[in-house]
């Protein structure tokens, strides 16, 4: 079959699997695991290189590695350091510590082997648990905040361990210590060009491709830097996805961190689904009719130990029954860091392929079986809720903007540093780099980035913001954001610059209502002080700049709707002008009675 053929049919088995997860809520994870499965050697046998297509593949978590490290920037690390470090490494140490000893002296594994074994099942799956949590709306919930940390945690801790695994091959039977000696020299080496370089020169590389204004080159630097740093941390044994975790580090705090999740967003997304669809065709479901009662066993050994280790550590950091129950519930099952820790381990020998399918088959079918445990878990939590136990939401992020600016040039930088000083959190996208430059200089918070693109303002917070203050110079740009917000994120307040009255009529057709044109409080404050600069008393000069105002305001708004040529604004400005006249003039034939 052509390659074509394949591609339709990943892409109908992906659409269908995934929309009748959905729909039985179990999750999109779930339908590309079945999706793999009916399509693959052991369902209807529609293709069957399983092994190509999850080399492919593995990409998709490559590029997922990177947006993780994009999103650890240290102040974020640090608001969260007790609820990660405490509970995260407390779950890891103990979950791997015993399922290692269980493999090593009743398993009858070797050392290197039995950690492999420990380490891949002690994580649980991010993409399920964040997934399940956020159709279910429950990432603010105590029990939401304590799986964020916990997966948060393993994140962190499967780079080292994917790592590892060349390593503990390198120090098995036949392996001298001159070699490894060799070995972690090299990989030293790479790592220190992969940080010192990224340092000093990504941030400059992106400086110039986006300088350049062309989209699709910033992206194809953005693929680039992943694909490059995976590519050489791969060529000394390691993983790819720790150059890619690497990469994603060292520009968390880049100006350019919202534009390379916007631009990497949409190949990580497919690419990851392609990998779950991948891992479930390699499901040797084989082994589930040759030894149905060990499969079970395994699956079931597995959720009620991690179940036994984290309910434990939940009441330990202060959630109720419930809470931890359901905390204990959505993390117990394995992780799709496993599939790839144990296919690296596979690849070196470290595990057999035997070992490989049953140890893969019990991490899918633990993600299986984990939603229909959440249902009933969910269930029960929400009758003790309604008898005695109410649960309490957390406050939103930390690191969440409350306003979202888009622009920061002259103007939207009067309206940061107000906000600034009234500690009020924001993003500024500009897409100007040397603008972008100029104001970090500063200190001030600004990303590269079109505010025009969706997933760009979704990488921003524009899901989690309240205000969004648009202050871009160009008017027919400044609209084109102003439908997108309006559209796909009606949630949002907008504040708008209007260069002038057709900017300013053109965005109440978008539904906006806050507009303030950008020379015009400007200019009546300026025709106040020349009055009070001509001799008239001040009361008498705010007086005439309040009716101006007014007066303009209030025709700006009666005009709305009309149609206008430039000759019919040109007329009505003469007649506004006369307007205005006469009305000063009563004022000053008042004054004089």
């Amino acid at each position: 079959m052509s390659w074509l053929g394949e591609s339709a049919i990943f892409l109908a088995a992906a659409v269908l699997a995934v929309l009748l997860a959905k729909r039985l809520g179990l999750g999109s994870v779930l339908g590309y695991l079945l999706a793999g499965m009916l399509i693959g050697p052991w369902g209807f046998s529609l293709i069957s290189d399983v092994d190509s297509i999850l080399h492919f593949a593995e990409l998709g978590v490559v590029f997922l590695l990177f947006i993780i490290g994009l999103e650890l920037q240290p102040a974020r690390l640090w608001s969260l350091r007790k609820a990660v470090i405490g509970l995260g490494g407390a779950q890891v140490l103990i979950t791997a510590l015993a399922i290692s000893a269980a493999s090593y002296f009743v398993g009858g594994q070797s050392f290197q082997t039995a950690f492999v074994i420990g380490a891949g099942l002690s994580l649980s799956s991010t993409a399920l648990a964040i997934q399940t949590l956020a159709e279910k709306r429950q990432m603010t919930t105590r029990h939401g905040r304590a799986a964020f940390s916990l997966l948060l945690f393993q994140d962190l801790a499967a780079i080292p361990i994917i790592a590892l695994v060349p390593l503990l091959a390198l120090t098995g039977e036949g392996a001298t210590w001159a070699g490894v000696s060799v070995s972690l020299a090299k990989i030293v080496a790479v790592i220190a060009v992969v940080v010192l370089g990224g340092h000093f020169l990504l941030r400059h590389v992106f400086r110039i491709v986006a300088a350049t204004g062309i989209r699709e080159a910033f992206t194809a630097a953005a693929l680039l830097t992943v694909i490059g740093t995976a590519l050489l941390v791969d060529q000394v044994g390691l993983s790819m996805g720790l150059g890619a975790f690497l990469a994603g580090v060292l520009l968390a705090d880049s100006e350019y961190r919202h534009e390379l999740e916007a631009g990497i967003e949409p190949f990580k997304g497919l690419l990851l689904g392609l990998f779950f669809i991948a891992v479930g065709m390699s499901v040797n479901l084989g082994i589930t009719m040759d030894e149905p009662g060990k499969v079970m066993l395994m699956v079931i050994s597995l959720v009620t130990f991690k179940f036994a280790v984290i309910y434990p550590l939940g009441r330990i950091s202060g959630l109720g029954r419930s809470s931890a129950g359901n905390f204990a519930v959505l993390t117990s099952q394995g992780g799709e860091f496993a599939f790839v820790i144990f296919a690296a381990a596979g690849g070196t020998g470290l595990l057999d392929t035997v070992a490989v399918d049953e140890l893969v088959l019990a991490v899918t079918l633990s993600m299986v079986v984990t939603p229909l445990l959440f249902l009933g878990s969910d269930a029960v939590f929400r009758w003790r809720q309604k008898t005695r136990e109410p649960e309490t939401y957390e406050l939103p992020d930390n690191d969440a903007p409350q306003v979202i600016i888009a622009g920061f040039g002259r103007f939207g930088q009067i309206i940061g540093r107000i906000l600034q000083a009234k500690r009020v959190r924001f993003t500024a996208l500009e897409t100007s780099t040397h603008q972008v430059d100029f104001v970090r200089r500063y200190g001030d918070k600004v990303y590269y980035g079109d505010a025009s693109r969706l997933n760009l303002l979704r990488a921003a917070g524009a899901d989690k913001a309240e205000v969004f203050v648009l202050a871009v110079d160009d008017p027919e740009h400044s609209l084109h954001i102003a439908e997108i917000v309006r559209q796909h994120f009606p949630h949002m307040k907008i504040f708008a610059r209007a260069r002038n009255r057709t900017h300013a009529y053109a965005l109440m057709d978008l539904g906006v209502t806050r507009i303030r044109r950008e020379t015009f409080l400007s200019s009546v404050e300026l025709g106040r002080e020349v009055l009070t600069g001509l001799g008239l008393p001040e009361f008498e000069a705010e007086t005439a700049a309040q009716k101006f105002r007014d007066f303009d305001e209030r025709r700006l708004a009666e005009h709305y709707g009309q149609p206008h040529t430039e000759e019919e604004l040109g007329q009505m400005a003469r007649e506004w002008a006369d307007e205005l006249e006469e009305m000063f003039a009563r004022d000053e034939e008042e004054m004089k009675i």
